[in-house]
C-alpha cells in the first residue's frame, strides 16, 4: 500500500496543493522556506497521531487545516482526512477519519492507521541517530530464530556463576598455597605414648602419696614424744595417776619404738620417672599428624578448586556456543544493507564502525532498515535528502523499485525541474516527467 495522492490545504506553510506521486521517488524540491518540510509533515501528522503533529498546524490567518490521503496499491483502498480547527479560545483540535472508497468508515481509525506505519517510516534517519545499543535492538528484530534477550540472560547468569566459581576457586587454591608442603611422614599413634604418660603420672603419684604418708608417720612420733614427756609431768604432778601415767607413757614409748623400727626399716622410695621425654615424643608426634592432616586439606582444596575450574571452563564453552549460534544466525539474515553487521555492543559497516561511516552510506543504510522494518503502508520520508549526490538519488530510486518502497524526499532546488516544486506554500504544476 502506498500513497495515491496528497491533498493538503493550511497546514503549516502550506496554502493548498495536491500531489499524485509518479514512481518509487517523490522529490519534494524547492527552494528553503518555500513549504518542502510542510508537504512531508503533513504525511506525518495525518497517518501518525496527534501526538506527530507541529505545536501551530494551521497556517497563519487561516482557522482550518485538512490534510487528506488516498491510500492503496493500484486503486484506492483507504481514505484519510485529518483536520486540525482552531476553536474561540484558540485552542487547536483535531480529528480524523478513515473510510473505504464506498464511504465505510472504521471506529477506530488511529489504531487501524498503527498497523499500517512502519516503525522507521516518518524518521528513517534515527537509526543512524540511534547509539549503538538502540541500533542493535533495531538490527535483532531483523534475524529470525534467535531469541537474543535470551541468549544475554543466559550468558549473564553463566557469567555470574562463573565469576562466584572462579572466585571461589582462586580462594581455594589461595588456602592450599598457604600450607607449607612436607615429606612423606607416617601417622604416629599417639594413644600408647599418652597412656604411657598416664602411667608415669601415676607412678609418681603414688611415690608422693607414699612420701607424705612417712612425713606423716614422722609427724606422728614427733607428737608421741611430746605426749609422753607431758605425760611424765603430769605423773610428777599428780602421783594419785602416776602408775597410770606411766603406763601410758611407756604404751606410747612402745608404739613408737614400733613406729621408729618399721620407718628405719622401710624400703627406699624408688626413683621419680622423668616425663619430659614422653611429653616431647607426643609432641613431635602431633606435629607430625598436623603436617599429615594440612597436606591432606591442600589435596583436597586442590581437587575442589580444580573440580571447580572444570565448571567454569563449561559455562565458558556454553556462552561461546551461544555466541556463535548468535553470530552464525545473523549472518544467514541477510541484512538489508551490505557489509552491515553488529555484535559486542557495536554496529560496522564494511568492517568499520557505522558512526563513521558517511551521511550517504547512514542515509542509504537508515532508508534499507526502515523499509525492511515497514509495515503494509510502504512508505518512508526522508527530510535530509539534499545530503544525497546524483548516485545517492539513484540508489534510492533503485532501491524503492526493487523493494516496492515509495520514497518521499525533500530537497533543496531552486532549479524548478526537479520532481515537484514548491513556491510559496504553492505546487508548481510538474510535467509527468519532472514528477518522474
Amino acid at each position: 500500500m502506498k500513497i495515491l495522492e496528497l491533498r493538503s490545504e493550511n497546514f503549516k506553510r502550506l496554502k493548498a496543493i495536491e500531489i499524485r506521486p509518479y514512481g518509487s521517488l517523490v522529490t519534494i524540491a524547492g527552494r528553503n522556506g518555500a513549504g518542502k518540510t510542510s508537504v512531508l509533515d503533513s504525511i506525518y501528522a495525518a497517518l501518525a497521531g496527534k501526538a506527530a503533529a507541529p505545536a501551530v498546524p494551521i497556517r497563519k490567518g487561516a482557522e482550518q487545516a485538512t490534510i487528506r490521503l488516498a491510500l492503496g496499491d493500484d486503486d484506492v483502498e483507504l481514505i484519510v482526512t485529518r483536520t486540525f480547527r482552531t476553536t474561540k479560545d484558540g485552542t487547536i483540535t483535531t480529528s480524523l477519519t478513515v473510510e473505504s472508497p464506498d464511504g465505510a468508515t472504521f471506529r477506530s481509525p488511529q489504531t487501524m492507521l498503527d498497523r499500517l506505519i512502519g516503525e522507521l517510516s516518518f524518521d528513517p534517519l534515527a537509526f543512524s541517530r540511534a547509539k549503538p545499543a538502540e541500533q542493535i535492538d533495531m538490527l535483532k528484530r531483523l534475524v529470525p530464530g534467535i531469541d537474543f534477550d535470551q541468549i544475554e540472560r543466559q550468558n549473564e547468569a553463566d557469567y555470574q556463576q562463573r565469576r562466584d566459581i572462579n572466585r571461589r576457586a582462586r580462594e581455594l587454591r589461595a588456602q592450599a598455597a598457604g600450607i607449607e608442603p612436607v615429606e612423606d611422614l607416617t601417622p604416629i599413634d599417639e594413644t600408647e605414648l599418652v597412656a604411657k604418660l598416664e602411667q608415669a603420672g601415676e607412678h609418681n603419684a603414688e611415690i608422693e602419696r607414699r612420701r607424705a604418708r612417712r612425713e606423716k608417720v614422722a609427724s606422728d612420733i614427733k607428737a608421741l614424744d611430746m605426749q609422753a614427756a607431758r605425760r611424765r609431768e603430769q605423773a610428777a604432778q599428780l602421783r594419785r595417776q602416776a602408775e597410770t601415767l606411766d603406763a601410758e607413757a611407756l604404751e606410747a614409748e612402745q608404739a613408737a619404738a614400733e613406729l621408729q623400727e618399721k620407718l628405719a626399716n622401710a624400703e627406699p622410695l624408688p626413683a621419680p620417672i622423668d616425663t619430659s621425654e614422653i611429653r616431647a615424643e607426643i609432641e613431635r608426634a602431633r606435629e607430625i599428624n598436623r603436617k599429615i592432616e594440612r597436606a591432606e586439606q591442600r589435596k583436597r582444596l586442590d581437587a575442589e578448586a580444580a573440580r571447580l575450574e572444570q565448571q567454569a571452563e563449561a559455562l565458558t564453552r556454553a556462552m561461546e556456543e551461544r555466541n556463535e549460534q548468535k553470530a552464525a544466525a545473523i549472518e544467514a539474515a541477510n541484512l538489508p544493507v551490505p557489509g552491515l553487521a553488529f555484535g559486542d555492543g557495536a554496529v560496522t559497516l564494511n568492517g568499520v564502525p557505522f558512526e563513521q561511516a558517511s551521511d550517504a552510506e547512514k542515509l542509504r543504510a537508515s532508508v534499507a532498515i526502515a523499509a525492511t522494518l515497514a509495515g503494509k503502508l510502504k512508505v518512508i520520508r526522508i527530510r535530509d535528502g539534499s545530503l544525497l549526490d546524483d548516485d545517492g538519488m539513484r540508489i534510492l530510486a533503485d532501491f524503492g523499485e526493487q523493494h516496492g518502497m515509495q520514497i518521499w524526499l525533500e530537497k533543496v532546488d531552486s532549479s524548478g525541474r526537479v520532481g515537484f516544486v514548491i513556491e510559496n506554500g504553492e505546487l508548481v504544476a510538474p510535467t509527468e516527467e519532472a514528477a518522474a
